[in-house]
């Protein structure tokens, strides 16, 4: 679904990219690790077209994105949780939820399956934003990224500041996801899943395949089951 090759980002006279290459692939969970600081949040924002690169390819589902801008992006097919939810605090969880449908067509309904995803949001339609805990928002900030049924999630440290229960709930619906896909008009969509993960343990249970980040670099890969093995847990700690 995704395929990043030789990205090159600099801010100011500092390179934070470094030409890292990967893919993402359909029905996976892709889980990029690294220290704080090594680009990854950059990576990120430079996937969904929030910062620029100067050089290398971006593609989604084959086709060249590198140079589009986001909201092109975001009807190609990517959803986006930043680090830190992002939400809207004075508006209410229905209005956060409608801005992700913002690439549709006028008149498009929230997915009633987001209710299923994440059930508090369903009672909690009419409360502000800002209102509701950081799990809380957390799921929110993910259910607006999926209002649009798109076929590559990115999320930014999702377990940031979030109590265990919820923490499980979303590890749950993410794995569900790379599973099962959305339901799209009667069918099922599949979906690319792309985690940036301080929090090792939530990381190594859910990846079907790793990345390790040092100074806008991949520095290892390889398969979520092999993290062990491969001792992932000392590249990435600090």
């Amino acid at each position: 679904m995704l395929k990043v090759e030789q990205i090159q980002q600099y801010y100011g006279g500092s390179h934070i990219l470094r030409g890292p290459c990967f893919e993402a692939r359909m029905g996976e969970i892709t889980v990029l690790l690294g220290r704080n600081g090594v680009g990854k949040t950059t990576l990120l924002k430079s996937l969904v077209g929030v910062v620029s690169v100067k050089s290398g390819s971006i593609a989604l589902a084959g086709a060249e994105i590198s140079r589009e801008p986001s909201f092109m992006r975001v009807r190609r097919g990517i959803g986006y949780v930043p680090q830190g939810r992002e939400i809207f605090g004075r508006l209410t969880v229905e209005e956060n939820l409608l801005l992700g449908l913002a690439s549709k067509p006028a008149g498009t309904k929230i997915p009633p399956q987001l209710f299923e995803l994440f059930p508090v949001l369903k009672k909690m339609l009419q409360r502000r934003g800002g209102d509701l805990s950081g799990g809380q928002q957390q799921q929110l900030a993910i259910a607006r990224a999926l209002a649009a049924a798109p076929r590559l999630l990115i999320l930014d440290e999702p377990t940031e500041g979030i109590q265990p229960s919820i923490i499980k709930d979303i590890g749950v619906v993410l794995r569900q996801l790379a599973d099962e896909g959305l339901e799209v008009d009667g069918q099922r969509q599949r979906m690319a899943v792309l985690l940036v993960e301080q929090y090792y343990d939530f990381a190594a249970q859910l990846a079907d395949q790793y990345l390790v980040m040092a100074r806008g670099e991949i520095v290892a890969r390889g398969r979520g089951a092999d993290m062990p093995r491969d001792g992932v847990k000392a590249l990435v700690s600090i």
